[in-house]
């Protein structure tokens, strides 16, 4: 294969919602492009990309698959994506690599919620966007709508580059008002015929053109007076004007297809190659530090790794893209993240579960390879003298979670293992190890996200599992000040234990003055501040421990294993067992004895002092609220409103965005299990959310009684 330089390669995503048709058009490609001779299609499970047994059961893309195709002397490099939001890491991943992204948009149902989210991501990756109106041969195809879509969404940046003659059943034609040709294929499609503009077409024709010419001198201002002067523009300043806007994002050309028939593939693969931007196009990748690094073939070599994962007979395979100088076969690199040296004896160009074995490969393209020991996901590989590293790649937070177990015990460690290693494949499924909940719990973009997630374990690793309803993070802390004191004594033959602990414990807020005196219970309790120790606790919060010890009542040496007394109710809470936060804790007297007093005494009298006062201190227990952002079609919004009602939400504000509402609220962790069920269930699948941890909040009175009936029956049980 030929080595490409960074000017002959495209590199681009394929994206869209579920059912757009990314699969079948990434097929037409590849045919296109002869890679394979003949199109396989969805149905008989023989696509170039979707290659997965999952895949082929589900009849949908789970994972993104990487493709490549030469076409008129350029190399495109194809990422096929999942349409699914449970999947979006596929997306991301893809969208960070790649230059250009072809939207591709289902004609029968125009721009969806999942549309939405995609045009998101791209923009915020600066990813130039190209948009594929596919299913045009379909009878309910709504072309005047998709394109008033796009519209509200891009106003007039949406540019036709094509429109339909007859979309429906008949569909068979295309006006090209950039060419000023008519593109009309047979019923089998691939080649078309060229033909002059129909008089009936043409002053539609020279509108569309006129707003392309106009459009494309906009981003140049050597073509806008070329324009002014000359009242249009040639072909190739078009071209030139187009390719400007496409790179600032301030245009985005549309084109019609039938991936299914492979009718508009080839115009479209042109125009990807003559237009889109090549890698050394755009601004260059920034490291860690900020520095910008060329898309050069004569710089050190360093490539960023944007995917793994573990195929069967082949084991993990790395996909990596070149982002400076040039990989050849034996080459040692530095795994900057793990400082390991990796030998790179082979790598390829690769097309879905097919590779093509490589000796060199550039700045700017894309590849695969196996058999690395240390290498994974967001990791970067360079010559030793690179001295940096790339940024990884942000994902979304996760917003379904669940807790796992497996089925045998003596498959704990087994389950504990692959899940480690499902994460680093896929980085938006999240593992907890919960200490504080005794729960292994698995954060993800969705049910479906994690059903796949369990399907693999059992189905690929044989193991057996099953989903437990995840238990919610709780905190505990005070409302006022309490005090209390407790004496431990233990006599049994010889030396004993005993240590006495007076103490006050109090809400914490910054800026708090030194304790000085309280008022408890009618009593007044003075206490001469000594020194405090603030501690943050990993959980969220903080203890403050203040010594006001006067007259050696407590020796200094006590003081740690008090302290440790409490951190250690703080780590299991009087209430319900949670984590406690947010108190400050002032110890002003007790007792010792010569010969009994020692640590264990004072950690226990520390601990049960703490626990008798923290009961007394108006207790509270807090719980985890998120912010969620949901993207619903106006239809539903009434329903989706009522549902978050009842789930103790406060809606926060709402705002319209091309067509959707989109209604922002803080809702309770403990209200939102199985949420992303019941919002497809009510808006038909049309709706989407987002939801990202706020704060910690006071739990509503009657929710809290109920909650500490039920830890209480709990306690009872065990």
């Amino acid at each position: 294969m030929k080595v490409y330089q960074p000017n002959e390669i495209k590199n681009i995503t394929l994206m869209g919602s579920a059912g757009s048709g990314k699969t079948t058009l990434a097929e037409a490609m590849m045919f296109e492009g002869g890679l394979i001779n003949r199109r396989g299609d969805v149905e008989s499970k023989n696509t170039v990309s979707d290659y997965h047994r999952i895949e082929h059961e589900q009849a949908r893309s789970i994972y993104s698959t990487v493709m490549h195709v030469e076409y008129n002397n350029k190399k495109l490099n194809i990422i096929d994506t999942p349409g699914l939001d449970d999947f979006v890491g596929g997306v991301i991943s893809s969208l960070a690599v790649t230059d250009s992204a072809i939207m591709v948009i289902n004609t029968t149902q125009g721009v969806e919620v999942g549309t939405q989210i995609l045009i998101r991501h791209a923009k915020r990756l600066n990813v130039a966007t190209l948009i594929a109106l596919n299913q045009l041969d379909n009878e309910k195809a709504n072309f005047e709508k998709s394109i008033e879509d796009l519209r509200n969404r891009y106003g007039a940046k949406a540019v036709l580059i094509q429109y339909p003659v007859n979309p429906g059943i008949g569909f068979n034609a295309v006006v090209d008002v950039l060419k000023m040709k008519l593109y009309r294929w047979k019923p089998e499609g691939g080649v078309p015929e060229v033909l002059d503009i129909p008089k009936e077409e043409m002053e539609h024709a020279e509108e569309l053109h006129n707003t392309l010419v106009e459009s494309a001198a906009e981003n140049d201002d050597n073509l806008m007076e070329l324009y002014f002067n000359e009242g249009t523009l040639t072909e190739d300043q078009m071209r030139e004007g187009i390719r400007a806007g496409i790179r600032k994002r301030s245009m985005f050309p549309i084109f019609c297809v039938s991936a299914k028939k492979d009718m508009g593939i080839r115009r479209m693969m042109e125009f990807v190659g003559n237009v889109a931007p090549s890698p050394p196009d755009m601004t260059g990748p920034l490291t860690v530090e900020g520095k910008e690094i060329k898309c050069d073939p004569a710089g050190k070599t360093s490539l960023f790794i944007f995917k793994n994962s573990v195929e069967e007979h082949l084991g993990e395979v790395l996909f990596f893209k070149v982002m400076s100088g040039k990989l050849t076969e034996g080459m040692d690199l530095i795994n900057s993240k793990k400082g390991a040296k990796e030998r790179i004896s082979q790598f390829f160009a690769v097309a879905g579960k097919n590779r093509i074995k490589l000796s060199e490969i550039v700045a700017g393209d894309i590849g695969a390879m196996v058999k690395l020991k240390e290498t994974k996901t967001n990791h970067t590989l360079a010559e030793k003298d690179f001295g940096s590293a790339y940024p990884p790649i942000t994902f979304p937070d996760p917003k379904y979670r669940t807790a796992i177990k497996a089925l045998s015990e003596s498959d704990d460690e087994k389950l504990g293992e692959l899940l480690h290693r499902m994460h680093e494949e896929d980085p938006t499924l999240m593992v907890e190890y919960s200490k504080e909940l005794k729960q292994i719990i698995v954060h993800g973009q969705g049910e479906f996200h994690l059903n796949t997630m369990r399907w693999q374990l059992t189905n690929l690793y044989k193991l057996e599992t099953e989903f437990l309803n995840p238990k919610i993070p709780y905190r505990e802390t005070i409302t006022k000040a309490a005090q209390a004191d407790y004496r431990h004594k233990k006599q049994s033959g010889g030396s004993g234990q005993f240590g006495e602990v007076h103490m006050v414990i109090e809400p914490f807020f910054e800026d708090m003055a030194p304790p000085s005196s309280f008022k408890i219970e009618g009593r007044d309790i003075l206490v001469s501040h000594r020194g405090t120790e603030e501690h943050k606790l990993p959980w969220g919060g903080k203890l403050v421990f203040c010594n006001c010890i006067v007259g050696g009542s407590i020796d200094a040496r006590f003081q740690p294993a008090i302290l440790k007394g409490i951190m250690e109710k703080m780590e299991e809470g009087p209430l319900t067992g949670s984590y406690a936060r947010d108190i400050r804790v002032s110890v002003y007297d007790g007792k010792m004895h010569a010969v009994d007093s020692n640590e264990i005494s004072f950690r226990l009298a520390g601990r049960h002092a703490f626990s008798s006062a923290f009961k007394k201190a108006g207790p509270k227990i807090m719980e985890p609220v998120y912010d969620i952002e949901v993207l619903v079609p106006a239809d539903y919004l009434g329903d989706i409103m009522s549902d978050l009602q009842g789930r103790r939400a406060i809606i926060s504000g709402m705002s319209s965005e091309m067509g959707y509402e989109k209604l922002q609220a803080k809702v309770p962790l403990s209200e939102m299990n199985k949420y992303s069920t019941t919002l497809s269930s009510l808006s038909s699948g049309s709706a989407t959310y987002t939801m990202k941890f706020a704060e910690y909040a006071p739990l509503p009175g009657e929710v809290q009684d109920k909650l500490l009936k039920e830890y209480e029956a709990e306690q009872k049980e065990e």
